[in-house]
C-alpha cells in the first residue's frame, strides 16, 4: 500500500494510493500515527479498503498532500552515510553512525515551500530514504530489523550550513528550522519495495541536476541502522530514520552554492514518487 495525508496543514486526512487514483479512507476512522501502526493498523487497512474501496471518494488531482504520517515522536538522522558525501564535505567515514535528531516542527508536506530561515546565508538540500518505524523496537537484532519496519518515504533533509557547523553544538541546529523535513508524498509499505538497499535517489535545483546516487552506496545499511539505533534509544511506531544523502550537496561544491528565494528543489526516490518544494524568504 501506498499512504497519504491530504488537505489544509492541520486538518489531513488520511488516504490511500492505488493505480486508479488516490483516495480518502477517511471511513475507515483513523490517522496515521504510532497507534495506527502498533496496533496492526497496515493489515486492518488493507482488508477495510478491499472491502469498502468503491465506498471511496476519490481525491480531486492537485490536492495538498500533507506529511503521510502524523508528526512522529521523533525524527532521527544518519550523517555522512554515503561515502562520496563525506569525501565532497572533506569527512572520516564514520566507523559507526553519526546520528542527530530534526525537531518534528519541521515536518511539512512533499510540495509545501522551503521557508528559508531568519538569518540565513548557507541552506542546503539533501534527498534521502526515510525508514518509518512500524513497531517498538529495543535492543534488536540486525537480521530482524526489517521485522520492525512499516515502510519508506521520500524525505528532504534539508540543513542551514551555518546554524549546523559554525554556531556551536550538535547538528540539530541546523536540521530543524520549520519546514525542513518534507516528508512524501507517500509511505510506501514494505511489500511496495524489492530492494531498500538498491534504490536511485536524485535531486535538481531550478532543474539542474545536483544529486544522482543509489542506496546500494550506504556506508550502514538499513537493517544495520535500524538495529543499531534501538541499542541506544527505543523506537517507536511512526518514528522516522532519515538515512543519509549521496554526494551533491551544496556544501560540498567549490564555490558553495546555497539555496535562495525563488529556487525549485525537486527530488525522487524508485518507488516513493518525487516532490518539489520552492524558496522564500522568511517574513
Amino acid at each position: 500500500m501506498k499512504l497519504i495525508r491530504f488537505g489544509l496543514p492541520g486538518e489531513e486526512k488520511p488516504g490511500v494510493v492505488t493505480d486508479a487514483g488516490m483516495f480518502d479512507v477517511s471511513a475507515f476512522g483513523e490517522d496515521y500515527g504510532e497507534k495506527f501502526l502498533a496496533t496492526d493498523g497496515l493489515t486492518r487497512l488493507s482488508a477495510w479498503f478491499s472491502a469498502h474501496a468503491g465506498e471511496c471518494p476519490q481525491v480531486p488531482a492537485g490536492t495538498r498532500l500533507g506529511a503521510p504520517l502524523q508528526r512522529p515522536s521523533k525524527i532521527i538522522c544518519i550523517g555522512l552515510n554515503y561515502a562520496d558525501h563525506a569525501r565532497e564535505t572533506n569527512a572520516a567515514i564514520p566507523a559507526e553512525p553519526i546520528v542527530f535528531f530534526k525537531s518534528t516542527t519541521a515536518l511539512v508536506g512533499p510540495n509545501d515551500d522551503l521557508v528559508i530561515p531568519r538569518n540565513s546565508q548557507k541552506t542546503d538540500w539533501e534527498v534521502e530514504l526515510a525508514v518509518v518505524i512500524g513497531k517498538k523496537a529495543s535492543y534488536i537484532e540486525e537480521k530482524d530489523a526489517l521485522d520492525y519496519v512499516a515502510g519508506y518515504c521520500l524525505h528532504n533533509d534539508y540543513s542551514e550550513r551555518a546554524f549546523q557547523i559554525e554556531r556551536g553544538g550538535q547538528w540539530v541546529k541546523g536540521k530543524s528550522c520549520d519546514t525542513f523535513a518534507p516528508l512524501g508524498p507517500w509511505m510506501a509499505t514494505k511489500d511496495e519495495i524489492a530492494d531498500v538497499n538498491n534504490l536511485r535517489l536524485w535531486l535538481t535545483v531550478n532543474g539542474q541536476k545536483m544529486q544522482d546516487g543509489n542506496t546500494s552506496n550506504f556506508i550502514f545499511n538499513v537493517p544495520f541502522v535500524v538495529a543499531y539505533l534501538s541499542q541506544f534509544m527505543t523506537l517507536l511506531p511512526g518514528d522516522v530514520i532519515s538515512t543519509g544523502t549521496p554526494a551533491g550537496v551544496g556544501l560540498g561544491m567549490n564555490p558553495q552554492v546555497y539555496i535562495k528565494a525563488g529556487d525549485v528543489i525537486e527530488l525522487g526516490i524508485d518507488g516513493l514518487g518525487t516532490s518539489k518544494q520552492t524558496a522564500v524568504a522568511f517574513k
